[in-house]
């Protein structure tokens, strides 16, 4: 009776470690797609990786910025650089190596597009931001929409990221993301939103 007793108790333990080699290997199975998939839809040409900057302490800028001037504008904190450079990494761990990076003319962006480490960054007037002046919102739309399926049309294999502000992502989008969130967007072949994934921000 002891010795039956024994085996059940070893049968359990076992059944328990397997159960958990399952588990773990269904999990690992399961992050190696995700980042498959990200790598993969960058390089298919429907979609675009949209990415609002890193953290910059406060709202706005201050009242007569300008935009070749990156002491006058609201710029990246400490914490936002390191941001930048963790959303870098993290990227390069999803499989994505080299890109063709393009960012809103302010400062906050360019300096985080740079940060990403993933190739020469070149501004693109249709990501600056339309927040001081929200009656630009529709013509700037139109605008980042022919932009990008110029992009598009190009067959370009390199994955495509745009580092802008929050106010251009939600009118292209239209959801409102964190800073340093990315957002892999399904584009249609006018270079219109037709479907989108958020992916939050990394941790420095």
């Amino acid at each position: 009776m002891a010795d039956l007793q024994k085996d059940k108790i070893r049968m359990n333990r076992f059944n328990r470690t397997i159960t958990t080699c399952i588990f773990l290997l269904s999990g690992l199975c399961i992050a190696q797609q995700v980042m498959a998939t990200l790598a993969n839809d960058l390089q298919d040409g429907q979609h675009i990786l949209l990415m609002r900057h890193a953290d910059a302490p406060g709202i706005g800028d201050p009242a007569g910025y300008v935009i070749a001037q990156c002491s006058t504008q609201r710029n990246l904190g400490d914490y936002g650089k390191k941001q930048a450079q963790a959303i870098g990494i993290w990227l390069t761990e999803q499989g994505i190596q080299k890109a063709e990076v393009f960012s809103s003319p302010w400062c906050r962006c360019l300096d985080t597009a740079n940060l990403l480490n993933k190739g020469s960054v070149k501004i693109e007037p249709s990501l600056g931001s339309f927040f001081d002046e929200m009656s630009l919102e529709k013509r700037q739309t139109k605008a980042l929409g022919a932009f990008i399926k110029n992009e598009m049309g190009k067959q370009s294999k390199a994955p495509l990221i745009l580092v802008t502000h929050h106010v251009n992502i939600q009118a292209y989008t239209g959801k409102v993301v964190g800073v340093g969130d990315m957002v892999l967007v399904r584009v249609n072949k006018n270079g219109e939103h037709f479907s989108h994934t958020i992916y939050p921000s990394p941790k420095p």
